[in-house]
């Protein structure tokens, strides 16, 4: 005999419009509880199959089906199968839908499926040489062009953006220069909204992973990159026109006038840890000084508390001298 879930998960194909809806919220309800979660679980190949074909819905059906599947997703043994069951794909098509009222939640649930490996590679069309990086140039184009006034629906493509970074496919996607994706990115830096703020800032950082290789198309964009690593990081102070006028125009102007204070420290870490990968490379390090970067990160780490941030500056610090100091060196032997 069928179980009461059984039952209920069986309501979640009815023909009849009623019991589908009360069926999918009762699903959605259970999803809020670690023993509902559980429950379920044990019955994903009946329920994950039937939530996604309701995604295309109507909203009094589509938003608690989304609600549910963002929640089992969480669970990263079910995001798997959702990414097994082709869910990526799915979600993409249901996305961009002219009629599509639940956005916020499809982004939402792209987060948590990029969490594990298949969901990156899903995203990225891994293996598709026709349509590789499709989908991420859609999320990017809809992030930087959303509004932030109408509930900015897409502000969660940012963590996606984080995810996918994390693995050398995805870095070397958001670094192809003849997509400029990166450049796109970085720009969504002066937001208002933190989320926004700090996923950009968490993808430059992964994105300098590639600085051994990748350097020169990092630097392509040094007019974006610069602003959005130094600026978090340059302290509180009005600089003097002695320290701006050594400075690209879009760095000097920003650091003569009061600027507004970044609170979060993760993401001053976030810059530190970006700027001491680009350095480890000479190119990175010449780069680096020809924006007068040191005597930025000297202002700024006079004026910081947080230990951790301080931590990251003196690593970034301690680099400068080590090869400030071998440079002279090599001056002396060669007198």
């Amino acid at each position: 005999m069928a179980t009461e879930l059984e039952e209920l998960l069986g309501f979640l194909s009815s023909p009849s419009p009623p019991i589908k809806k009360a069926a999918v919220d009762i699903v959605r309800d259970y999803t809020g509880s670690e023993d509902g979660l559980r429950s379920l679980g044990k019955y994903s190949n009946v329920v994950l199959p039937s939530l996604s074909h309701l995604l295309a819905e109507g909203k009094e059906v589509s938003e608690p089906a989304a609600e549910a599947l963002v929640n089992l997703s969480q669970n990263s043994d079910l995001a798997r199968k959702m990414v097994e069951m082709d869910m990526v794909r799915k979600v993409m098509d249901n996305l961009y839908r002219q009629d599509c009222d639940i956005t916020g939640l499809l982004v939402m649930l792209l987060v948590n499926l990029t969490q594990v490996d298949g969901g990156i590679d899903s995203l990225l069309q891994h293996g598709d040489d026709k349509m590789h990086g499709l989908y991420v140039m859609k999320l990017v184009r809809s992030f930087t062009s959303s509004s932030e006034k109408k509930g900015d629906p897409f502000e969660h493509v940012a963590s996606i953006l984080v995810n996918i970074s994390q693995k050398e496919s995805g870095r070397k996607l958001l670094l192809d220069p003849k997509r400029g994706l990166l450049k796109q990115i970085i720009r969504q830096f002066d937001s208002g909204s933190p989320l926004r703020k700090k996923g950009v800032s968490g993808t430059i950082r992964n994105c300098c992973f590639e600085a051994d290789n990748q350097l020169q198309n990092l630097l392509l964009i040094s007019e974006f990159l610069w602003p959005a690593l130094l600026l978090p990081v340059a302290g509180n102070k009005i600089y003097c026109e002695k320290d701006t006028s050594k400075m690209p125009l879009e760095l000097g102007s920003a650091l003569s006038i009061e600027r507004e204070v970044l609170v979060d420290p993760e993401i001053r870490v976030q810059a530190l840890d970006a700027i001491y990968l680009l350095i480890l490379q000479e190119a990175g390090r010449r780069a680096f000084w020809s924006v007068n970067g040191p005597r930025i990160l000297q202002v700024g780490y006079e004026d910081e508390e947080n230990p951790q941030v301080m931590e990251a500056y003196e690593r970034v610090g301690s680099l400068l001298i080590q090869e400030n100091g071998t440079s002279e060196a090599s001056t002396q032997v060669l007198d």
